[in-house]
């Protein structure tokens, strides 16, 4: 477990990094449509997107490491630490102190976070989920995408199409994330019969639908729309795919559920308040 959350915990800060340098090419690039191909087409030529994808080939590495180490209920929660990690990064990039209160969220939000982890006790479950449990995956992360990519079309722009967006790409990077630990398995014990699965290329398709849509989130309106709705859904869909699919377990008797709520309704408030940063 320790080691579950030290890679976990590493991939976050290596995603904020990633993610800050990711919004700032995307902001420069003309509004698009939703799922656009073209809009990473033009990206492939901004040297400071395409810098970007080297910390998040390293979060990818450590993710599927602490993946390997420990339950997609214990690591994907881990990745919240990331919006927290971004306030301090984000003043370090731009040469500036961080603002008191901002310093005051990520201590708040660590310390929900830690709390959160400890309560739930997050347990293994299976390496490999069935068949039918895939497709119970595919039908509900499919219904929240088709819905919140409805929402996307009909607000053509602006915050609300952001969260729209935010809350797909988050769905979908819950998926990802579940497909990287069935593909490290894979690879930990039949890596050279890897590429005769489906899970490789679904999550090819996946990751490659949530990387559009995260930059389609970025364009036009604030970014702290989209990042809030990501940073909330990314995890909620890991801890839903490995309790359903992978038969997971959280500790949620007595004082541990009461402890879980509070630490999540410090952990949401934080995130507001971090995708809210002010500079000093």
């Amino acid at each position: 477990m320790i080691a579950a959350v030290l890679f976990g915990l590493g991939s976050a800060v290596f995603f904020a990094l990633s993610a800050a340098l990711e919004q700032r090419a995307a902001k420069q690039e003309k509004p698009t449509r939703t799922l656009d191909p073209r809009l990473v087409l033009r990206l492939l030529h901004r040297p400071m997107w395409l810098f970007g994808w080297v910390p998040d080939a390293v979060g990818t590495v450590l993710q599927a490491i602490a993946l390997s180490y420990g339950a997609l209920a214990l690591v994907e929660p881990l990745l919240l630490g990331g919006v927290f990690m971004a306030i301090p990064l984000e003043a370090a990039m731009q040469r500036r102190r961080p603002h008191s209160r901002d310093l005051v969220v990520v201590a708040f939000g660590v310390i929900g976070l830690a709390a959160f982890l400890l309560a739930a006790d997050p347990g293994a479950g299976v390496t490999m989920p069935s068949t039918a449990a895939w497709v119970g995956v595919g039908a509900g992360v499919g219904a929240a995408c088709a819905v919140s990519l409805l929402v996307a079309w009909r607000v053509r722009g602006g915050a609300a199409r952001g969260v729209a967006l935010g809350v797909a790409t988050g769905a979908l990077y819950g998926t990802a994330a579940s497909l990287v630990k069935t593909v490290t398995q894979l690879l930990a014990h039949h890596p050279a019969a890897v590429f005769g699965h489906w899970q490789l290329y679904a999550l090819i398709v996946v990751g490659g639908a949530a990387v559009t849509l995260n930059q389609n989130a970025f364009q036009g309106g604030p970014i702290a729309a989209p990042l809030t709705a990501i940073a909330l859904i990314d995890p909620i869909a890991g801890v839903l795919i490995g309790i359903t699919a992978f038969r997971e377990h959280l500790s949620a008797g007595g004082v541990r559920l009461l402890v879980e709520i509070f630490a999540g309704l410090v952990m949401t408030v934080c995130i507001w308040l971090a995708s809210t940063t002010r500079s000093r």
